[in-house]
């Protein structure tokens, strides 16, 4: 891909104290995994790429969250890497090798445990930027060489104040506006649109990467009712595997009729089903982020997570909580979905109906409100 940048000078350019080539400074983004998390720092390229139209940004990324960074307009190289690629000697050799000779002027570890650390370890880079604190997880502090402590709890802002020591100062309060410029995959909208309603409806997704991130489904299953009766919006299920599947099944089965199952989709599928949704409910995994990068006004659940630091980013979107399960990483995600729980359907349901009220302009040809 070649770009062309405005014109600099050396002495004027933003990367002028850290890039051999002021005008075309060489970026290594280091956000191994997982897919949700890995969504919420595109904005960091984003922004990048703004800065610096002439950089040359390249990204390593496991393979099970590549599918959102390969083809990202402000991305010029995807490194896709296997699980576990960090404990083989052999892989580790190779990925210095493909690294080194590319020069890069600084890398940038946005995940800030060992194995983002060592990929920018291994590129050679000799500005390494990694986060400190309660953030610079594991052997990440030794392998970086340039430790910023974040200000700010939300994934995407702190990620965002790792580029501080570019001369990129991120905002100390609120949300930031942001762009996440997710890539389109070719033949999704044309897979969707052989299924998916031609008129308005929300999107219920059932599943979480812990089960102490999930609701109850019967729950849901009132949503959708609700949804339907009193804002004439059917919703689709989305679930991933045959356990989300049962899931999903039983919010069908309690919605009233005003719930369907969706087909079994690709990432890229749902992506673009979320993007001609009017509402996503789901609690805090994957697609609730994607639902944001999208575009999707959304509805994060949460209890063993907290929405101050993974919730959906900025307006016009709402997280429910109502108790926090504290304690370690370990701790919360071997928990039960107690705290998830004391979420009541009025409680979703409140932050349902301000959402939809909240983008109702956005959506012109939306059914109103009902009376209840």
């Amino acid at each position: 891909m070649t770009r062309t940048s405005a014109p600099q000078t050396a002495a004027n350019s933003p990367a002028a104290t850290w890039a051999r080539d002021p005008s075309r400074p060489r970026v290594l983004i280091a956000r191994m995994s997982a897919i949700g998390d890995t969504i919420l720092t595109t904005p960091v390229v984003c922004r990048l790429r703004d800065r610096f139209p002439g950089a040359y940004i390249v990204w390593a990324v496991e393979q099970k969250s590549a599918r959102f960074i390969q083809g990202h307009p402000a991305i010029d190289e995807t490194i896709v890497l296997p699980r576990g690629w960090f404990v083989s000697p052999k892989s580790v050799h190779a990925l210095r090798r493909r690294l080194k000779p590319m020069r890069f002027d600084v890398a940038i570890d946005c995940q800030s445990i060992t194995k983002s650390a060592l990929a920018c370890w291994l590129s050679g880079a000799p500005l390494r930027i990694g986060c400190s604190g309660q953030y610079g997880c594991e052997l990440s502090p030794w392998l970086n060489n340039r430790l910023v402590e974040p200000r700010r709890p939300h994934l995407t802002d702190r990620t965002l104040e790792l580029l501080a020591p570019l001369g990129m100062e991120a905002a100390t309060n609120a949300y930031e506006p942001v762009r996440w410029d997710l890539p389109r995959t070719p033949g999704a909208e044309q897979s969707v649109a052989k299924w998916a309603p031609t008129e308005a409806f929300a999107v219920i997704n059932c599943g979480a990467t812990w089960d102490s991130k999930l609701w109850e489904m019967e729950r849901f299953g009132a949503i959708a009712q609700r949804l339907g009766q009193r804002r004439g919006l059917p919703s689709i299920v989305v679930w991933g595997g045959q356990h989300e599947r049962t899931w999903a099944e039983t919010i069908v089965a309690t919605s009233g009729g005003w719930a369907t199952l969706a087909p079994p989709t690709t990432l890229p599928e749902l992506a673009a089903l979320l993007r001609q949704s009017r509402l996503l409910l789901s609690s805090d995994t994957g697609p609730m982020h994607l639902a944001v990068a999208v575009g999707t006004p959304t509805v994060g659940l949460f209890g063993a997570t907290h929405p101050d630091a993974c919730g959906p980013y900025g307006l016009p979107h709402e997280a429910v909580l109502k108790r926090f399960h504290d304690g370690g990483r370990r701790d919360r995600r071997n928990a039960d979905n107690s705290a998830m729980r004391e979420i009541t359907v009025d409680d979703a349901w409140a932050a349902c109906q301000r959402v939809l009220d909240r983008t109702a302009n956005a959506f012109p040809h939306a059914p109103a409100a009902m009376a209840s």
